[in-house]
C-alpha cells in the first residue's frame, strides 16, 4: 500500500481561508487561545502520527485481523504500541471537557484530525473513536461523581468505551430490545442479555473497557419510550479509579467481516453484570443519541478519510502507469505509450474523487462549525439557529459523505484496473473498509428517512429554507451564480413539493428520502466549491470547482425528477411478488 500523506495544507485552507477560523474563534472565549501557529502545530503532529505510526499498520492489520480465543480478544500486531502513542499524545481527549482533563478543541478542528486518523488506519481508530463518543455521552448525561471518575480515564486513553445497542432481532428498531436491567439492593442494576455488532467491546489494548448499554427496566413503557442507558465497565472501579472485580460480561465471539478486519466486533453476553444508570429511567435513547450523533458525523468522516487515501493512491498510480496514447496534448517522445493520467476517462475518475473529497472536507468542517456555535456561541439566537442546522445536516453528513466515500474508493480501484483487484496494492482494502460506513451508526437509508420525516416534514421545510437564505447571502464567483441559483431553487421547490404532497401519500417520504438527501448533499457541496473557488488564490480550486459544476452538480436534475415520480411504482407490486 502506498504511503499516506496528511492533507494539512488543505485543512488549513478550509479553516482559515474558507471559514475564517481566527475571527470565528475570537468570538468564543473557550477558543480564543487557538492561534494559527498552535493549530498548525496540532495538525502537523496529528498528521505525523497518522502517517508514520498508524498508516504502516493498515494493510498488515487487515491481513492478520483480530483474534478470539475463549473470550479473550487480541488486536493485530503493532496495535498496542500504536494505540499507546495515540493515548500518550492526548488525541482521545482533544474535544473533551477541560474540567476533566480534556483539551476542549473546536469541533471544526477535531473533524479534520479525525479525517487523518480514519484515512491512515480505520481499523485502529475504531478502538479510539468509540471512546471519544462515550466520553461525550457521559459528560452530557452522567452525574458529577461518574464524570470525575470516568472522563479523565477516557481522555487519557487509559480506558476505552463501547456502545452496546444492537441485538440479533433489534437493529434500527431499538424498541424491540430484550436486554433487561433489574434493580439491585445497592441502588444499581443487574444487566442481562446479548448484544451483537459491538465494536471494540472486547480487546487487549487497555485494562478496562466501559460499555454504554441500552436495556429495559421492569415495567418500562413499550417500545423506544421504555429504553434506559447504563454504564457497564469490564472491571468495577473504586472511587479512587483503581480496578476491582471483573464484571459479568464476556465476548462470545467476534464477527468475520468483509472489511475492518483488524477491528474486533464482538457478540457480548451480559450475565448479571453491574450497570450504573445514566440519566433518567426510560430516557436512554435520548441520552444515547448524544453519542450516536457524534459517531454519525465521525463515520461520515471515515468515508472521507478512506476516499482521500484512495485518491492519493490512484493519482500517484495514474501518473506512473503507462498505457496507450492520449488523444491529444503532451505525448512522451520515443515511447510507445503515455501515462494514463492523460486519458479523459481517467481524469474523470480522479476529478470526481477530488471534487467529492475536498467538498466533503469543507462540508464536514462546516457541520463542525455549527456544532461549535450551537454549544459555545455567546448569543442565544446564534446557538438556536446552529442547533437547527446541526439536526438537519447530521444525517446528510453521515450518509452523503459515506456514499461518496464508496464511490470514490471504487473509482480509485478502477484507476488501478486489474491491479486494484489484487490485495498487494491495498486499494481493494479501502473499498472493503469503507463499505461498513454506509451501514453502521444507522444505515444510510434510515439517515435519509430521518432527514425527510423528522427534519424536513416536521417543520414544513422551515430549516431548509433558513439554510438556503444563508447560502444566498454568501458571495460566490459570478461564473457559478446562475448554476447555484438554479440548484437552490430546485432544492427549495422540491422541498415544498414534498411537504405539500406527503400528507396525502404516507409512502412518499420513504420513496423519496434517499434521492432528497442526495439532492441536499450535491447542492451543499456546490456551495462549498463555489466559496472555495472564490477565496482561493490559486487555480487548483477553480479547476475542481469548474468540474463539479459541469459534471457532478447536474446529477440533481434526475434526482428531483425521481422524487416527483412519487411512490406508486414502488408500492404497486404486492410483497409476495418479490
Amino acid at each position: 500500500m502506498l504511503p499516506y500523506m496528511p492533507p494539512g495544507n488543505d485543512i488549513e485552507f478550509v479553516l482559515y481561508d474558507l471559514f475564517d477560523a481566527e475571527t470565528e474563534w475570537a468570538q468564543i472565549p473557550a477558543f480564543d487561545s487557538f492561534d494559527r501557529d498552535t493549530v498548525r502545530a496540532i495538525v502537523t503532529e496529528c498528521g505525523k502520527l497518522a502517517r508514520d505510526v498508524m498508516a504502516p499498520l493498515s494493510q498488515s492489520s487487515d491481513e492478520e485481523g483480530a483474534h478470539w480465543n475463549d473470550g479473550v480478544v487480541t488486536a493485530p500486531e503493532g496495535f498496542k504500541d500504536a494505540y499507546a502513542a495515540l493515548a500518550a499524545g492526548g488525541w482521545l481527549g482533544v474535544s473533551g471537557n477541560p474540567e476533566f482533563g480534556g483539551q476542549g478543541l473546536p469541533k471544526m478542528l477535531t473533524a479534520s484530525l479525525e479525517e487523518m486518523f480514519w484515512g491512515a488506519n480505520t481499523n485502529l481508530w475504531l478502538y479510539a473513536t468509540l471512546t471519544v463518543g462515550a466520553a461525550i455521552c457521559v459528560d452530557a448525561h452522567a452525574d458529577e461523581d461518574t464524570r470525575r471518575l470516568y472522563l479523565p480515564k477516557f481522555y487519557s486513553g487509559e480506558w476505552t468505551g463501547a456502545m452496546a445497542l444492537t441485538e440479533a432481532h433489534a437493529g434500527t428498531d431499538l424498541g424491540l430490545i430484550r436486554t433487561r436491567a433489574t434493580p439491585r439492593s445497592d441502588g444499581h442494576y443487574s444487566i442481562t442479555g446479548t448484544k451483537i455488532f459491538i465494536t471494540s467491546g472486547e480487546h487487549d489494548l487497555v485494562k478496562n473497557i466501559v460499555h454504554l448499554v441500552l436495556a429495559k427496566v421492569p415495567d418500562a413503557p413499550a417500545g423506544s419510550r421504555g429504553i434506559s442507558l447504563f454504564l457497564v465497565p469490564k472491571y468495577i472501579p473504586g472511587d479512587d479509579g483503581l480496578l476491582g472485580e471483573r464484571n459479568g460480561f464476556e465476548s462470545a465471539s467476534i464477527e468475520h467481516k468483509m472489511g475492518i478486519k483488524g477491528s474486533a466486533t464482538s457478540v457480548i453476553n451480559y450475565g448479571d453484570a453491574i450497570g450504573y444508570l445514566i440519566g433518567e429511567p426510560n430516557q436512554g435513547l435520548a441520552c444515547m443519541f448524544t453519542m450516536m450523533n457524534y459517531e454519525r458525523l465521525s463515520v461520515g468522516i471515515q468515508g472521507l478519510g478512506l476516499a482521500e487515501r484512495a485518491y492519493q493512491m490512484s493519482s500517484s498510480y495514474a501518473k506512473e502507469r503507462v498505457q496507450g496514447r492520449v488523444p491529444e496534448g503532451s505525448r512522451v517522445a520515443n515511447t510507445d505509450a503515455d501515462a494514463i493520467v492523460g486519458h479523459p476517462d481517467v481524469r474523470r475518475m480522479l476529478l470526481t474523487q477530488r471534487a467529492y473529497n475536498e467538498g466533503g472536507r469543507a462540508f464536514s468542517m462546516y457541520v463542525g462549525l455549527q456544532l461549535d456555535r450551537a454549544k459555545y456561541a455567546p448569543i442565544e439566537a446564534v446557538r438556536e439557529k446552529a442547533s437547527g442546522f446541526v439536526d438537519l445536516l447530521t444525517p446528510v453528513a453521515k450518509a452523503f459523505i459515506t456514499d461518496r466515500g464508496l464511490e470514490c474508493t471504487l473509482l480509485g480501484q478502477q484507476v488501478f484496473g486489474g491491479h486494484g483487484y489484487i490485495r498487494e496494492w491495498g486499494v481493494e482494502q479501502l473499498v472493503r473498509d469503507v463499505r461498513i460506513a454506509q451501514i453502521y451508526e444507522g444505515a444510510n437509508g434510515i439517515q435519509a428517512l430521518d432527514l425527510v420525516l423528522r427534519k424536513v416534514l416536521r417543520d414544513g421545510g422551515a430549516t431548509v429554507g433558513e439554510l438556503i437564505d444563508d447560502i444566498r447571502q454568501t458571495e460566490v464567483p459570478e461564473r457559478y451564480t446562475a448554476a447555484m441559483d438554479e440548484a437552490l431553487n430546485a432544492w427549495q421547490e422540491v422541498t415544498r413539493w414534498l411537504c405539500d404532497s406527503a400528507p396525502s401519500d404516507s409512502n412518499l417520504p420513504g420513496a423519496a428520502s434517499v434521492d432528497y438527501l442526495d439532492v441536499t448533499g450535491h447542492v451543499l457541496y456546490a456551495w462549498m466549491w463555489a466559496r472555495m473557488a472564490g477565496v482561493s488564490g490559486s487555480t487548483d480550486k477553480r479547476y475542481v470547482a469548474d468540474y463539479y459544476f459541469a459534471k457532478l452538480l447536474p446529477r440533481y436534475y434526475s434526482l428531483v425528477a425521481s422524487i416527483r415520480g412519487g411512490s406508486a411504482s414502488l408500492m404497486e407490486p404486492s410483497s409476495d411478488w418479490f
